[in-house]
């Protein structure tokens, strides 16, 4: 019988969606005729007054005539079954009472009847039409699920559940209800219990489970043997998340996490989309609306370039600037599957939202200075925000050339185009790794500032490789953004821990010392255009990046909140190992801000201003003339030293570790084998 059960539920599943309205409305039609029947049955207490085909003919032709348009009005045919919810109830509710009303109405205006319709039996049809209409609908519900028999464990209730994760809910709110009926209806995990921090439902049971306090976490592990939380949070601060997170961290439990209220209220993503936590909230850093005056001023109706818009923060800039409506958007990237990525990503936001606003892939480098110019002059850009540099420490350190020249010839390059073309903003991106660099990753950085410095300070410069007597008129205004460590960015430490756990470990960290500062790519993106607005000229503006962060401590948390016990001298038997490997070339334990003595404030309460010393721009230019003319002839030894007299603080460690200057010592194999 069961079995026979089980085909018929597969078959209508099966069926296609206008066979199934069909088939909802011929039960409704059978239903209403059944109330009807029932309401004159209990109004006289005698089954044999009821006369179907005779003086009551008329009420059964016209019940179901005013109660099915109704029912398809108030969108009964349009539900779901499977996903019938409390929404859905009040349609019913709604239609319901309006079809027993017009009936009511009926009756009340149709004086010639055949026979008298007491008017108290519409009552009855009302109460009855409810019971059947709604109660078979949840039954069929139920039915559809088919979570409430099986063919083989016909007794058990919970019988599919066996063998499911067992998870706890934090957060016994709206999001913590659906996330309940979603997991239950997706059978991926079992629901065992509530955690709430609310004393006004802490020991009650909603939707059959019971809500535990947060002090009783314990508890609940050992009645309900739970593996997993589930954060129902969606609209937490992330420091209220940091807390929740850090409270969760000291049991044997997988944290996993529901998206943000943001995605869930766009429709990007469901209650049951559920996810790793997000490591922004082990950090607790609340973001700060952006001042839309500020995120506007150089965006809205302009022509915008974003260089590097392939790259993390620069598709993120991408992502941030056509909500603020330009123009258009030029996205010039040297890498083709990334300029491919992000186009196809914004093209499609752009065509769901209708954006009036023309996307423009370039394929090119930024160190060629020519294409540059033509982009820039031949689409009369207004502001260009450069985000395109090569960003990883020991790569760079083991590639000197490219580095350098990518990351200060091609920004000279950038900016010195957007003289020509009478650019009215220009925009580095930067980092703090340009503050007393150990590495030429950083002091390359710091050089392309100091270009921009020395370019803001002069109205009509002699540009790097034009003739003496070529002066340009500079019109641009040159702004710097400096910043730390941007989660989930590529070369990100977060992604490999996270791989590293999944593995089974060990999770590695170069230094149980090393800090760094941490910000979302979004908060980062944000801020950059903000900051871009509020320069006057060669300033240097540094974002708050908070506490910095110990990267040890980072993995720890990341190992306990996965459910994992971290493997140490104290307890042998954990888990996942934390093994230390050694600073890479170039790396600093700790990152800096400032070279200065202080910032002072702006209006935007996440962004100072530093005051930062360059040199003038004659001399700048010289000293890149030389720096360029040592990369010619690979003469790294003369590259360092020019870097050290040029860049203020720049103090590297170690040994040359260019992969070119070990091939000419010969000492190639070395390097390699040093783990880098």
């Amino acid at each position: 019988m069961l079995r026979l059960a089980e085909a018929i539920r597969v078959r209508l599943i099966a069926l296609p969606r206008t066979y199934k309205r069909l088939l909802e409305v011929f039960a409704d039609v059978l239903l209403v005729w059944v109330a009807l029947w029932l309401a004159f049955a209990v109004r006289y207490g005698d089954a044999h007054s009821v006369e179907p085909f005779a003086g009551h003919a008329w009420v059964f032709v016209v019940a179901p005539l005013i109660a099915i348009p109704l029912f398809a009005l108030f969108g009964m045919y349009r539900s779901v079954m499977r996903y019938l919810g409390a929404d859905a109830l009040l349609a019913i509710g709604k239609a319901v009472s309006f079809s027993a009303l017009l009936l009511a109405l009926a009756v009340y205006w149709y004086q010639d009847a055949p026979k008298v319709v007491p008017r108290s039996m519409v009552f009855n049809y009302w109460l009855l039409s409810l019971l059947l209409i709604g109660g078979l609908r949840m039954l069929m519900r139920q039915f559809f699920v088919g979570g409430w028999y099986s063919a083989s464990q016909p007794f058990s209730l919970k019988r599919d559940q066996v063998g499911l994760p067992r998870v706890a809910i934090y957060g016994a709110g709206a999001a913590g209800n659906q996330l309940v009926a979603a997991l239950r209806l997706g059978k991926a995990m079992r629901p065992v219990a509530f955690i709430d921090d609310d004393p006004g439902i802490t020991g009650r049971v909603i939707a059959g489970l019971r809500v535990y306090p947060s002090n009783k976490i314990d508890r609940l592990i050992d009645r309900t043997q739970a593996d997993q939380i589930l954060l129902a949070i969606p609209s937490a601060t992330r420091s209220r998340r940091r807390e929740v997170l850090e409270k969760l961290r000291q049991f044997p439990l997988r944290v996993l996490s529901v998206p943000g209220f943001m995605d869930l209220a766009s429709g990007r993503v469901k209650v049951d989309d559920v996810q790793e936590v997000d490591i922004a909230d082990l950090l607790g850093r609340d973001p700060v609306p952006p001042q839309m005056e500020l995120f506007n001023r150089c965006v809205r109706g302009q022509v915008v370039m974003v260089t590097g818009a392939g790259g993390s923060i620069g598709a993120e800039l991408c992502r941030q600037l056509i909500s603020a409506a330009p123009t258009t958007l030029l996205l010039f990237e040297h890498s083709e599957f990334n300029l491919y990525s992000i186009h196809a990503e914004l093209e499609q936001r752009v065509s769901r939202e209708s954006l009036p606003l023309q996307l423009v892939p370039l394929l090119g480098s930024v160190r060629n200075p020519q294409q540059l110019h033509d982009i820039m002059a031949g689409w009369a850009v207004n502001t260009v925000y450069h985000a395109a540099a090569y960003k990883h420490v020991p790569i760079v350190e083991h590639n000197i050339a490219e580095g350098v020249l990518n990351n200060v010839l091609g920004s000279t390059y950038a900016a010195q185009a957007a003289i020509k073309a009478g650019v009215e903003h220009f925009v580095l991106v930067s980092t703090d790794k340009a503050v007393r660099p150990t590495n030429v990753m950083g002091s390359s950085k710091r050089l392309a500032e100091m270009v921009m410095q020395a370019l803001s300070k002069e109205s009509a410069p002699v540009l790097l490789g034009d003739e003496e007597t070529l002066q340009q008129v500079n019109k641009t205004r040159f702004t710097m953004v400096r910043f730390g460590n941007v989660l989930g960015s590529s070369g990100s430490v977060i992604p490999l821990f996270r791989e590293q756990i999944r593995r089974g470990g060990p999770v590695t960290v170069t230094h149980p010392n090393i800090t760094r500062y941490f910000m979302t790519i979004p908060e980062a993106a944000q801020l950059v255009i903000q900051a871009g607005a509020m320069g006057q000229g060669g300033d240097v503006f540094v974002l708050d990046m908070g506490e910095p962060v110990k990267i040890a401590e980072l993995a720890e948390k990341m190992i306990a909140l996965s459910g994992l016990k971290l493997r140490s001298a104290d307890y042998p038997n954990g888990d996942v190992a934390l093994t230390f490997t050694g600073l890479r070339p170039g790396e600093k334990l700790y990152e800096e801000w400032l070279i200065g003595d202080g910032a002072m404030p702006t209006e935007h309460p996440m962004i100072l201003r530093a005051n930062e010393e360059c040199l003038p721009w004659k001399e700048l230019k010289q000293a890149l003339t030389a720096l360029l003319a040592a990369l010619e002839q690979q003469d790294y030894a003369s590259v360092r030293l020019l870097l050290r007299k040029t860049v203020s603080g720049y103090a590297p460690e170690g040994e040359i570790v260019d992969w070119f200057h070990q091939k000419q010592l010969g000492t190639t194999g070395d390097v390699e084998g040093s783990g880098s």
